[in-house]
């Protein structure tokens, strides 16, 4: 039995199981973490390539490292200082190239790799004595082979779950994709539409539009808005935190109105806003803005009508909107039940928000903990960003070391 299995090798999971390594007891046979994906942040190696990002909304300091200038040493260290990138009025940011070369090289001196089992997670149950969890999973190498793993503990990393939104209008479209969900840019377009108002379909449509490979549109619903970060750095502080959010309920719905609120969706850095109307000043990019009522495809292209009467043509549309919420993933759901854990508004796990465990329904411990966007209600706005990864690994790493642990539930 291992003392604790992380479900998710992106960022959170990474970082959880260094925090784990270096500031417990516990030992490298200890640990495992279970991801489909072929290396450890394959996910967000494929997300960052299928938008072309080339550098990073978050700060220098927040990387999957577990020293918070262990990014700048290794860049001071091989001259790439100029890859730390000026912000107006906020620090540095890492260029994508950088922070990936980092992440490789703390995988590497961590041989992290050597912990990670290439399989899915598709169900988690107690054990029948009820001192621990066991995870069914399947195999990535389409063998179908199928194992149980028994632990003391879990944490569950798993992002959004690679759910993503999709508007009623593009269903049934084969022309129109989400950038999450299989588009390459590389695959050779006279015309892109991009559907989507933040950060993602900015940076997708500046990049492809400075290739003048292709005249893109980028369609947005509203104006663009232009933010620094994901939300008011103080929202980084645990103190912040405590007392802004702490103070009302568990997996109340007054928490999840404070998280969205506080939360920048769908806006836009303004170094990369300049770059947007750079391009489309002097480039293939227009911008138009309102929501698309429909989609069909004629004569070989996607056409789509604008709520406003305009109509948009071209070979393909590109998505950029966002994940689905990752509080009524199935997966979640499945796990809720099987567990019998406490969930409150639309799904929100109630964490203990000391540890993060997630609480059993009827008020008991358990030893499932939760990193990452599903733990928003405990850790805030930035949870599923890297500075939530490292505020959450602060917070559980003592709990999931604990080894008296109580019985997930009783028998």
């Amino acid at each position: 039995m291992f003392e604790c299995v992380i479900v998710g090798g992106g960022i959170h999971g990474t970082y959880v199981c260094q925090r784990l390594l270096e500031d417990t007891p516990l030992e490298r046979d200890d640990l495992l973490i279970v991801d489909p994906h072929e290396r450890l942040l394959e996910s967000f190696r494929r997300k960052a390539d299928a938008c072309e990002m080339d550098e990073l909304r978050s700060t220098f300091v927040h990387h999957i490292g577990t020293e918070p200038f262990g990014l700048e040493s290794f860049a001071e260290s091989r001259c790439r200082t100029d890859e730390l990138l000026p912000t107006p009025g906020y620090p540095q940011r890492p260029t994508l190239s950088l922070f990936l070369d980092y992440a490789d090289y703390v995988i590497e001196g961590s041989d992290l790799e050597r912990l990670h089992r290439q399989a899915s997670v598709d169900a988690i149950r107690r054990t029948e004595r009820g001192d621990g969890l066991v995870l069914e999973t399947t195999a990535a190498d389409g063998a179908g082979s199928s194992e149980a793993i028994r632990t003391r503990n879990c944490v569950l990393a798993i992002g959004h779950g690679g759910r993503y939104r999709k508007p009623a209008w593009a269903d049934g479209v084969d022309s129109v994709t989400h950038v999450w969900d299989g588009f390459d840019p590389e695959t050779p377009a006279e015309e892109t539409i991009v559907v989507g108002g933040g950060i993602t379909a900015a940076q997708l449509a500046t990049c492809l539009a400075e290739r003048e490979r292709e005249a893109v549109t980028l369609c947005s619903r509203h104006e663009l808005e232009t933010a620094t970060s994901e939300a008011d750095p103080r929202w980084i502080n645990w103190n912040h935190i405590e007392s802004q959010l702490h103070r009302h309920p568990p997996g109340s719905k007054a928490r999840s109105d404070i998280v969205r609120e506080a939360r920048n969706d769908a806006t836009v850095p303004q170094t990369l806003l300049e770059r947007l109307e750079t391009v489309a000043d002097d480039g293939p990019l227009s911008v138009r803005y309102g929501d698309v009522r429909s989609a069909r495809e004629v004569d070989g292209q996607v056409r789509l009508l604008l709520e406003t009467g305009g109509c948009l043509s071209a070979d393909r549309a590109v998505l950029a909107t966002g994940f689905a919420p990752v509080f009524d993933h199935p997966f979640v759901d499945r796990l809720a039940d099987e567990l019998g854990l406490e969930r409150g508004y639309r799904g929100m796990p109630v964490l203990d928000d000391e540890t993060l465990v997630w609480s059993r329904a009827d008020g008991g411990e358990s030893s499932l903990f939760v990193t990452g966007a599903l733990a928003a209600g405990t850790v805030g706005p930035f949870a599923g960003n890297i500075a939530g990864a490292r505020r959450a690994a602060d917070r559980l790493t003592d709990a999931v070391a604990t080894t008296d642990r109580l019985p997930l539930a009783a028998d």
